[in-house]
């Protein structure tokens, strides 16, 4: 029995003994696993190990003293017979390997509902690579999920808070709590947010180099040049990863794009590149194609109008019912693209947006500020987001100014507007304290950076030691906070792995889960008949009167 060392699987394998001198009869527990002529059960000792199926190694083992290999005529001492059953042949020739229930069972299909066509694409990705995939019974094919708009009222019935991110008590999420979900299923839009932030921060750094206020820092462009690369390297990975999201886990993105307040961040997407496009360095481009401006500005006029007519047609989606500071990413597109066009020359276009722009920042600049005593104040993990009331008067003052041609009185009351909220806010120190970091900490460097933008523009009309000294404050302010925040970002990321948690914000169920009443009461009187009637008088359904029912009658 030296090949018994050999394997050391034989070790935990049933064994089924043949004796010599036991005879075995049709019933006995213990049956060959080969189908062996009564000349050899009786006349050759053997041993035969049957190993349990695997989609590794399934094997079954027979070691044989004097016996003949099996389909084989010709006899032989101590000969061991490999029979492999590691693959299935089916009638119509196809080869299958061997199913483990365990592993079948493990696997989750929660996750189906929000893959692009049931997780079709991603099995012919596999196919395309090379990997083949075990073949399925079609019984078990889930079948495509055909998925249901949610309106807005499901989500303010299903979540809760400013930001409609809390999932109610009475609501059950469509995804499983216990375990972290794929990635690409974990990472929002707003992780555009830090875009915005390293991206303005090219625009900051380019004016800094060719202002004339500043020009006693003896600032190069090669600062703006590494910031743009840097801008464009962040910008691509941000946007490559949630352009596998749409492909892989389009039902997400689709219920992104639907949540009341969420919908406002795919603004940020082509606010970037509008940054990027102003911050380019002389180096690369001194001047950019007018049809540059009409592809960045097309996307975004297609979503204000979708989101304006919103806000003014009534609703769930009014907005007096969604407002949120959030909503500011709506308009500063207005300004952002009005400042690029005007920088290219171009006037109709631009002040067309500027106006829209305007119009909608007074209305949501008033609504913001007289929120409604029904609504809900923003927690403090949601302060950041406060200062985005910074961002668009900041960008509308440079704005205005590359219109004009001078930092005129326009100009500077939109200025002095942005620079008055920015005081208000960073007077209060319970803004910034308390609460843990996350991408909503993004939310400060947009506003700082514009503001700190506008103070330079401002300081080359009106030179003082007073403007010098606010512009270099607040330069030094939103550099050190884009830098801070960008290598905290980092340490969450890759070091903590704790930036992206599960969203549960999109996780809701697309029917309202139907309330069950209370079935019984404490009653030790009753009958068992008068038990089942009042089970069948209520409206939870059959499958829980079965449970009670049954019990009863055993009892």
């Amino acid at each position: 029995m030296e090949n018994k060392k050999e394997s050391p699987e034989i070790i935990s394998s049933p064994i089924s003994y043949a004796d010599s001198n036991q005879e075995f009869s049709g019933n006995d527990q213990f049956e060959s696993p080969l189908d062996l002529s009564p000349e050899q059960t009786t006349a050759t000792p053997s041993v035969s190990i049957s190993m349990p199926p695997s989609s590794l190694d399934a094997k079954r083992v027979t070691f044989k003293d004097k016996a003949t290999l099996v389909g084989n005529d010709s006899p032989g001492k101590g000969d061991t017979t490999l029979v492999d059953t590691r693959r299935v042949k089916t009638p119509d020739g196809l080869i299958l390997p061997v199913k483990i229930p365990r592993i079948h069972e493990l696997k989750d299909n929660r996750y189906n509902s929000f893959k692009t066509w049931s997780g079709g694409l991603e099995r012919q990705l596999s196919t395309l690579r090379g990997k083949s995939l075990p073949r399925v019974d079609p019984t078990e094919i889930n079948t495509p999920h055909k998925s249901v708009a949610v309106s807005a009222d499901r989500y303010f019935n299903a979540l809760e808070g400013p930001e409609l991110e809390t999932l109610r008590a009475s609501e059950v999420i469509v995804l499983p709590e216990d375990r972290k979900w794929p990635f690409l299923l974990r990472f929002p839009i707003s992780a555009f947010g830090m875009c915005l932030g390293v991206g303005s921060q090219t625009v900051l750094w380019k004016n800094l180099a060719l202002s004339t206020s500043t020009h006693f820092l003896h600032i190069s462009r090669r600062v703006n040049y590494a910031l743009w690369c840097i801008s464009i390297l962040l910008f691509a990975v941000v946007a490559s990863a949630y352009l596998l999201k749409v492909i892989f886990y389009f039902e997400a993105v689709r219920r992104e794009y639907y949540h009341p307040i969420r919908v406002n961040f795919f603004f940020a997407p082509w606010i970037a590149l509008l940054f990027l496009a102003i911050g380019v360095p002389e180096d690369i481009a001194t001047t950019l194609p007018h049809s540059l401006w009409y592809v960045l500005m097309t996307p975004i006029f297609c979503l204000e109008i979708k989101i304006y007519g919103q806000w003014m047609s009534g609703g769930q989606r009014r907005l007096s019912k969604v407002a949120n500071p959030s909503n500011h990413l709506s308009v500063v597109g207005n300004f952002v693209g009005a400042l690029l066009g005007a920088s290219m020359g171009l006037k109709e276009g631009p002040i067309f947006f500027f106006a829209v722009g305007l119009a909608h920042y007074t209305v949501l600049f008033v609504t913001l500020y007289q929120r409604l005593p029904t609504n809900e104040t923003l927690p403090k993990e949601l302060h950041p987001v406060f200062f985005l009331f910074v961002a668009a008067p900041s960008v509308a003052s440079l704005a205005w100014a590359e219109l004009n041609g001078s930092f005129g009185y326009g100009s500077r009351v939109a200025y002095f507007i942005a620079l008055f909220l920015y005081i208000t806010l960073a007077v209060r120190v319970n803004f910034f304290r308390g609460f843990k970091f996350s991408l909503a900490w993004w939310a400060y460097t947009f506003p700082m950076t514009g503001a700190a933008n506008a103070t330079i523009t401002y300081a080359s009309e009106v030179s003082n030691i007073v403007t010098k000294v606010l512009s270099l404050t607040l330069l030094t302010i939103a550099t050190v906070t884009v830098t801070g925040l960008l290598i905290t970002t980092m340490i969450h990321a890759f070091v903590l792995r704790d930036l992206f948690p599960n969203d549960i914000g999109i996780a809701i169920s697309e029917q309202t889960p139907k309330r069950q009443q209370n079935w019984f009461h404490r009653n030790t009187c009753g009958s068992t008949k008068d038990i089942k009637h009042q089970l069948n008088s209520t409206n939870s359904g059959e499958e829980i009167v079965q449970g009670p029912i049954s019990f009863l009658e055993q009892a």
